[in-house]
C-alpha cells in the first residue's frame, strides 16, 4: 500500500507520493490550451496555464512529481479552443496520485459579440469599449499565468508577462523552458483586434500567441497547437476570433527508466544528458519500468 505524501498547499509534492519510503523524482511541464480570441471588436485570448518543476527559473516550482513504475497514469491534454471560449485544461492522474495535478485553461478575449473576458491560466483582454480584463484563475504558486491587457481590445496574458494595454494591445510573452531537450516558448497571449481609425492590430505573445485580427472585419491568428497560445481578437465591423492553441504534457525522468506512452500520436525521446522523456499532445496513457 503506498504511502501518500503531502507536503503542503500548492505544492506540486502534495500531488505525489512516496512508496515505502521511495519512488522515482519525476520533471514535469503541464501545459493547458489557450484561450479563444474575441468576436468582432475584441481581445486576444490568453495563453493556456503553465506549470513546470524544470529549469531553475521564476516559474520553476522546484518539486518534480515522484511516481512509481508499477502504475498507469492518465495524461489530459486540453485541445484547441474554439472561438471565443475558454481553454480546456491539461493534468496528469491516476496511478498513486493523491489527487489530480491540473493546470487552467486560457481565459477568452472579450469582445462585442461574446460578452465579457474571462479569468484563466492567463487571462483574455479587456473589452472593445474600454474596462478590465480578467485575471489569473488557478491561484498556484509559481502563479501559472497572468493578466490580460485592459481594453478597448486588450492583449490576452501570457506565461511570463501580462497582456498589453490599448494602444499597444499586444500579448503577453510566454515562458521558456528546455524540458523536451530544446529550448521552446509556451503560453503566449493573443493580441488584440485593429479598428479603423488608425489602431493598428496587436501581435500575438511569443509562445505561440495568434495576432490580432485587422481593422476592417479581420480574423485573428490562430494560437498554437502544442504551444497553449492563445487566439488573436477579431477587428471591427464582424471580425471572428482565432482558436486558442491545443495544450502539451511533457515527463522527463531519469536516465534508467524507459517509458510507454500512449496512443502512438504521444512519443518519447533522450534528452542531450540522457534522461527520458514522455511527450504527450493528445490525451493518453503513461507508465515507467
Amino acid at each position: 500500500m503506498p504511502l501518500l505524501a503531502t507536503i503542503g498547499a500548492g505544492s506540486s509534492r502534495a500531488f505525489g507520493l512516496t512508496a515505502g519510503g521511495g519512488g522515482t523524482e519525476i520533471d514535469y511541464l503541464v501545459l493547458a490550451a489557450g484561450g479563444g480570441g474575441g468576436q468582432n471588436y475584441a481581445a486576444g485570448g490568453g495563453g493556456g496555464g503553465f506549470r513546470t518543476s524544470f529549469g531553475g527559473g521564476s516559474l520553476d516550482s522546484g518539486e518534480p512529481f515522484i511516481m512509481n513504475p508499477d502504475n498507469t497514469y492518465t495524461i489530459t491534454v486540453g485541445g484547441s479552443t474554439g472561438v471565443a471560449s475558454k481553454g480546456a485544461n491539461s493534468g496528469v492522474s491516476g496511478g498513486d496520485l493523491v489527487s489530480a495535478f491540473n493546470s487552467t485553461g486560457g481565459g477568452r478575449g472579450a469582445g462585442l459579440a461574446n460578452g465579457q473576458s474571462q479569468d484563466g491560466g492567463s487571462a483574455g483582454g479587456g473589452p472593445g469599449e474600454g474596462g478590465p480584463a480578467g485575471g489569473n484563475q488557478g491561484g498556484y504558486t509559481p502563479a501559472e499565468g497572468t493578466a490580460g491587457g485592459s481594453g478597448p481590445r486588450g492583449g490576452g496574458g501570457g506565461a511570463a508577462n501580462v497582456g498589453e494595454n490599448n494602444p499597444t494591445r499586444g500579448g503577453g510573452q510566454g515562458y521558456a523552458v528546455d524540458i523536451t531537450g530544446a529550448s521552446v516558448t509556451y503560453a503566449g497571449g493573443g493580441g488584440g483586434g485593429g479598428y479603423i481609425h488608425g489602431q493598428n492590430p496587436g501581435t500575438g505573445g511569443s509562445g505561440g500567441g495568434g495576432n490580432g485580427g485587422s481593422v476592417q472585419g479581420g480574423t485573428g491568428g490562430a494560437g498554437s497547437n502544442g504551444q497553449g497560445g492563445g487566439g488573436g481578437g477579431a477587428g471591427a465591423d464582424g471580425g471572428n476570433g482565432g482558436p486558442g492553441g491545443s495544450g502539451r504534457v511533457v515527463l522527463r525522468g531519469p536516465s534508467d527508466i524507459t517509458w510507454t506512452v500512449a496512443p502512438g500520436t504521444n512519443s518519447t525521446s533522450t534528452a542531450p544528458n540522457g534522461d527520458k522523456i514522455a511527450n504527450f499532445t493528445v490525451t493518453g496513457t503513461a507508465s515507467f519500468a
